[in-house]
């Protein structure tokens, strides 16, 4: 299994790199086919978010959906302790998960495009302002005039999927909203959170006048 450890905005001394590792070990164990773990680290400078000064993501790729989990703490110790437990939390999930499915459909095999999906979940190195989002996974960041307002934008590449299937990613990956194509409908689609274990789900009509094809928005 491979571990790259990177920086954003911040240096990563070997002895965290080393911890890193060692908490890492035990991934294997609920996700034998891992075959890669990002881990990115970084610090916010502003004084008035001490306590959330040092952010921790995790991203476990292996043959079947990317799994991802994310935490903050005073310290980077810290963080990565908190996000180790989310982490774990989602694999022992994905794991009963995939157990489940073997019982009840024990002669069917789902096919997976793991490198659609991986280009969905990339987290890529950060282009120059300058770059334009032409390939999926390019991201590019700018600030709103002169205000402290940062806005990053990320050209994803979309996959069909039913909204269960939509759900499901979006638990694994730990985010509030996962946006996709409706197989039904081939319809730009976002599924998000609501109160409790409730979700919602907004699609886009993209028959009405100056709608870009659902081809150009993939």
């Amino acid at each position: 299994m491979e571990i790259a450890v990177v920086g954003r905005h911040t240096e990563v001394t070997d002895r965290f790199r080393r911890h890193v590792e060692d908490k890492l070990a035990k991934v294997t164990q609920l996700a034998p086919n891992t075959r890669r773990v990002d881990v990115e680290v970084t610090h916010e400078k502003n004084p008035k978010l001490a306590s959330v000064s040092e952010r921790v993501e995790l991203t476990v790729r292996s043959k079947g959906p990317v799994i991802r989990a994310e935490a903050a703490a005073d310290d980077r110790f810290g963080a990565l302790d908190l996000a180790m437990d989310k982490l774990n939390e989602r694999l022992r999930r994905s794991r009963d998960r995939r157990k489940d499915h073997r019982r009840r459909t024990p002669d069917v095999v789902p096919a997976v495009d793991v490198r659609s999906f991986d280009d969905v979940q990339a987290a890529e190195p950060e282009p120059e302002q300058e770059a334009t989002l032409a390939t999926p996974g390019d991201a590019v960041e700018h600030q709103l005039g002169d205000s402290p307002v940062v806005i990053r934008q990320k050209l994803h590449r979309g996959e069909p999927m039913t909204t269960d299937e939509a759900v499901e990613r979006m638990e694994l990956v730990g985010h509030d909203f996962f946006l996709y194509i409706d197989k039904e409908s081939a319809r730009p689609a976002a599924v998000y959170r609501r109160r409790g274990w409730t979700y919602g789900v907004i699609e886009l009509d993209t028959t009405c006048s100056g709608a870009a094809p659902v081809s150009d928005l993939t």
